[in-house]
């Protein structure tokens, strides 16, 4: 009876013992997915506070918000397809962002940094710039969906693209800062003089709806030979943009804007080789017998 009554004693406490709680499952997509969405989001926290630096008059910061906001952008399009992420509403909302970002903040800026003493002639080219860019994604966002294209143009964009245009409307304003940073009165009022201004945003806004074929570096393939020469090139000009981020920057815009020629040589030479007629080995046979 003794050995009974424990044995019932045991599984009368075995009911009462802790058992460990499962983990709760959650629905809803993981983190990993939405890591480029977040990265979105901080970019166009970017361009809202280059925004309100502009306002503040802190012209230097508004600028370096929205070249972050632009690395931001370089970055989150590649994380998705890494991590196969790439989705419909990423997409769009990466597009709402570089508008904002890249359509409004650097007219913005350079309106109140010289334009506003056009007045309402100073506010044009604004308003010009900001359509274009509306433009050049809504023509972006539609190619997503259309014909494929050949294989040699999909290391071509299709006009300038945003981040590119943003950083030469911002030219004026690069110039202007490193100017200053020299004391160098006469070239710091030079290149913030309204007409000045008003050429490159218009010059920018007609870059950005063209059909120039330009570089998208996506697929870009460097010889051999020249991988050494590229690689102490982008050393020297970290070390320039280190030591003078205003100077490097007002040259990476003239660097990207004589590169366009050849951007746009290159691309009719790879049209040519792939529309030029093949030979027939059938034909050839035929001949030499």
């Amino acid at each position: 009876m003794t050995d009974r009554a424990s044995v019932s004693q045991i599984r009368r406490l075995r009911r009462y013992r802790p058992r460990p709680r499962k983990r709760p499952r959650y629905k809803g997509p993981s983190f990993n997915r939405m890591i480029p969405n977040l990265l979105t989001m901080l970019g166009l926290c970017g361009g809202l506070t280059s925004m309100r630096f502009g306002l503040e008059g802190r012209f230097g910061a508004a600028a370096v918000a929205i070249v972050v906001a632009g690395l931001i952008d370089g970055l989150d399009g590649r994380l998705a397809r890494m991590l196969k992420t790439t989705s419909r509403f990423g997409a769009e909302f990466d597009s709402l962002s570089d508008f904002l970002c890249f359509g409004v903040a650097p007219p913005f800026v350079i309106y109140l940094w010289s334009l506003q003493r056009g007045h309402a002639y100073g506010y044009a080219p604004c308003l010009m710039f900001a359509v274009c860019m509306a433009l050049r994604l809504a023509r972006f966002n539609a190619s997503l969906d259309g014909a494929p294209k050949p294989a040699y143009a999909y290391n071509f964009f299709t006009g300038v693209p945003a981040p590119a245009g943003a950083g030469l409307a911002l030219f004026p304003l690069f110039l202007g800062l490193e100017a200053k940073s020299l004391g160098f009165d006469w070239l710091l009022q030079a290149s913030q003089f309204p007409l000045f201004c008003a050429a490159v945003l218009i010059g920018t806004s007609l870059l950005l709806v063209s059909t120039l074929p330009i570089w998208s570096f996506k697929n870009f393939k460097v010889p051999s030979e020249f991988v050494l020469p590229l690689l102490l090139g982008t050393g020297a000009y970290a070390a320039v943009a280190i030591a003078d981020p205003w100077a490097a920057l007002a040259a990476a815009g003239l660097i990207y804007v004589g590169m366009l020629p050849f951007s746009v040589r290159s691309f009719r030479r790879l049209r040519r080789e792939a529309e030029a007629p093949r030979d027939d080995p059938d034909v050839e046979r035929r001949e030499i017998a």
